[in-house]
């Protein structure tokens, strides 16, 4: 039975003193898992949520943190399962849920940023954590992963990121991509959702229109402090005209940056809270479509 976005919402909110009790009777923590990213040098950790509905097989959604990482601000150095973001769990949950199988990718503790990054601080960030050059192979390590694994539909994977890494999941599924050799859904990710990217992305595709090899949808705060939706929509816009690609883009009015988080301090934003319900939604509506046999 799938499990409202509104209601996990209403849990996080109502019992955040709770949570790790009630989360520790009701859903097990995830899988610490390692694997290599695709740069060909970096060992990853990762945390493996396996849906909790029976399969023979299901399919596999690649998760990617933003720019504070994986983790909790309240980790206190602790960094593992118990100490994921709020948001990464209950997407983790979700998906779980939903009958997938969820990967939460660790770009930066295993290299050396466990903390991750504070707003506004993206010019002082090193090139080890690029989302446009780095972060996608992390991605394609993730997704050769999730190959690996007998319960996995190894041609349904699809990519989830938030912010930088949502940028990081648009650069994945671009054709381009040098790591897939000849991309497409069957080969790559089946389809990739990114909340609030940066659609700047370095200027890479300002000289020919951005062009995804699968469908693509984009969730954007037009009350975004951070990341600005207007540059999303034109990075979309140009693709559809420029290319036919398959991308989407859903904005929500006075919603902010991180609206999806289900702490207090963003669901007490009634934009928020009403883009959150709206989103996870759709988010699970775009893949079950595009991941789903039967939908094929």
């Amino acid at each position: 039975m799938r499990v409202s976005a509104s209601a996990i919402t209403a849990v996080l909110i109502v019992c955040a003193a709770c949570l790790p009790a009630l989360r520790a009777q009701t859903n097990p923590l995830p899988e610490r898992v390692a694997f290599q990213s695709a740069d060909g040098r970096t060992e990853l950790i990762g945390y493996l949520y396996r849906p909790l509905r029976a399969h023979h097989k299901a399919p596999a959604i690649v998760m990617m943190h933003g720019r504070r990482g994986a983790y909790s601000l309240r980790a206190n150095g602790v960094y593992d399962a118990s100490t994921l973001s709020q948001r990464h769990k209950a997407w983790g949950e979700l998906l779980s849920e939903d009958g997938y199988f969820a990967l939460m990718v660790d770009s930066f503790g295993p290299r050396g940023y466990p903390h991750g990054f504070g707003a506004h601080t993206y010019r002082d960030r090193p090139e080890e954590l690029d989302e446009v050059t780095i972060r996608p192979l992390d991605a394609y390590g993730a997704l050769a992963y999730l190959r690996t694994l007998p319960a996995v539909e190894a041609d349904r994977i699809g990519l989830l990121g938030w912010s930088n890494g949502g940028s990081a999941a648009l650069v994945a599924v671009s054709s381009d991509t040098p790591s897939v050799a000849l991309p497409s859904p069957s080969a790559g990710f089946r389809a990739a959702v990114a909340f609030y990217p940066g659609c700047g992305l370095k200027g890479r595709f300002k000289e020919a229109a951005y062009r995804p090899y699968a469908p693509v949808h984009i969730y954007h705060g037009l009350a975004d402090e951070e990341t600005s939706p207007k540059r999303c929509a034109q990075l979309a816009e140009r693709s559809r005209a420029g290319t036919g690609s398959d991308i989407g883009i859903t904005l929500y009015p006075g919603a902010t940056h991180g609206f999806d988080d289900p702490g207090e301090k963003r669901q007490s934003v009634e934009a928020n809270a009403a883009a959150t319900e709206q989103a996870m939604q759709a988010a699970l509506r775009f893949f079950a479509k595009h991941l789903r046999a039967a939908d094929r």
